[in-house]
């Protein structure tokens, strides 16, 4: 049979739609192959939420089709995001692509895959809520860790947001088939379950009539041999005080609430399709830390929103300095076609957005170096993720830092070597930038 690579781009749910088509090839006969140069038919599972993100899957597009003219790889396949948005605009544009197809496909992709192998070009998008969010899965991660998506999809309609065009209506899985997942993958391995939907906190709304998280995680938490949960992608007016005290009281659930809010001010969030100002936003903050002590907050904001005035801008550095989030993410606001805010008077110069976005950044750091300093003399347990021969020594992510998007922990072991997957006790001595530093203990 041919072999087929896969190159997922953009975020975890968007990993999850490639592990999902990967079981669906290697069923199908296909060899899958690690390296995408060495394969005949290459996937490119796209992203298509903000500019520098589908910039990304054009730029991988155009390197594949090098490899074809070089007569390296024989067939480019788009799926994901990018290709529900833009449909057949992506062949017009690029013509070295073989099939585009919507995320409604995804389950026919072995059938995609072969027929464009025989010569043929495809291009299909059936309703985007024939997704598949059930099934095997090919996991891509390391063996100890993996995501589990408990919705597809997003009803909140933010304005600067293109997900809800993209995805579709928000739609949650049910209860049995997300536990049952959670199960094979700790079979296989997996300590480490991060929980992931478009907005988490939404799940089981849809289709059980109620915030079902909290019952959903303490499901998760009676699986032997899963030992840490985490919860990503936490929408803030969701975050009740049941799942607030769900998460103090579960042993394995880590002490760490991902809780993207975009901005503090009132008249920003309002203009953003959101709830919420600065005042409710500190005592939120306050609320989850008085519930959950100890707790390490992560956040992401938007700089440049339409209208965001250098007043507001202050506001949003204050409010950053007073939450003092222990991790965040800041970017400068993409003008979305198809967007409401992108039909907005008052839109920023792109110099002053990525000026605004570097200055919460750097600000962001200095809190975090002043966190990491705190840790100094700390015990803490750290998931083992290999060795670093450059550095000499381990490296493994704390329940204060999610895979991917965090900083790790860089340790030696003079008693004894961990094993990929360990959770070891490592003591800390220092940090490097983000990055704590320290010895494992026995």
């Amino acid at each position: 049979m041919p072999s087929v690579g896969i190159v997922s781009l953009g975020c975890a749910k968007n990993r999850v739609d490639a592990e999902l088509m990967m079981f669906q090839l290697n069923k199908a006969g296909f060899q899958l192959k690690e390296d995408p140069a060495m394969a005949d038919a290459v996937i490119v599972n796209t992203c298509g939420f903000i500019e520098s993100a589908k910039q990304e899957s054009i730029d991988e597009i155009l390197e594949l089709a090098e490899l074809k003219k070089e007569g390296k790889i024989k067939t480019i396949i788009v799926t994901g995001c990018l290709a529900e948005r833009y449909n057949s605009e992506i062949m017009k544009e690029l013509s070295e692509v073989d099939a585009v197809i919507g995320i409604g496909k995804n389950a026919d992709i072995a059938q995609v895959v072969q027929q464009a192998l025989d010569g043929n070009k495809i291009e299909a998008f059936p309703d985007k809520l024939n997704l598949p969010l059930d099934g095997g899965r090919v996991q891509s991660t390391e063996q100890h860790w993996a995501y589990l998506k408990v919705a597809d999809g997003c009803d909140n309609c933010c304005t600067y947001c293109a997900i809800p065009l993209i995805r579709g209506r928000f739609r949650s899985r049910k209860m049995e088939t997300i536990v049952e997942e959670a199960q094979r993958l700790v079979k296989n391995g997996v300590k480490e379950i991060n929980v992931i939907a478009q907005d988490t906190t939404r799940y089981g709304e849809d289709n059980y009539g109620k915030l079902m998280l909290p019952e959903l995680l303490r499901r998760l938490c009676k699986i032997e041999g899963l030992q840490w949960i985490r919860i990503l992608y936490c929408y803030p007016d969701r975050l009740t005080d049941e799942l607030l005290d769900t998460i103090r009281e579960e042993e394995k659930i880590i002490k760490y609430i991902d809780l993207p809010l975009q901005h503090c001010d009132g008249k920003i969030l309002r203009a953003m399709n959101r709830r919420g100002d600065k005042e409710s936003l500190l005592q939120l903050v306050q609320h989850i830390r008085e519930k959950i002590p100890g707790v390490v907050l992560r956040t992401t904001l938007i700089t440049g929103f339409p209208g965001e005035s250098d007043e507001d801008f202050e506001e949003l550095s204050d409010f950053v300095a007073k939450t003092g989030f222990e991790r965040l993410g800041c970017f400068a606001y993409s003008r979305e076609e198809d967007t409401p805010a992108a039909l907005m008077e008052d839109q920023i110069d792109e110099e002053i957005k990525n000026r605004r976005a570097e200055i919460i950044t750097e600000q962001e750091a200095l809190i975090m170096d002043s966190w990491c300093e705190q840790q100094i003399g700390t015990e803490i347990d750290v998931l083992v993720d290999g060795f670093d021969r450059y550095a000499d020594c381990f490296f493994g992510r704390s329940p204060y830092d999610a895979p991917e998007v965090d900083p790790c922990v860089f340790f030696t072991a003079p008693e004894r070597k961990p094993r990929s997957g360990e959770i070891v006790r490592v003591r800390i001595t220092d940090h490097i930038d983000c990055d704590l530093t320290g010895e494992m203990v026995e």
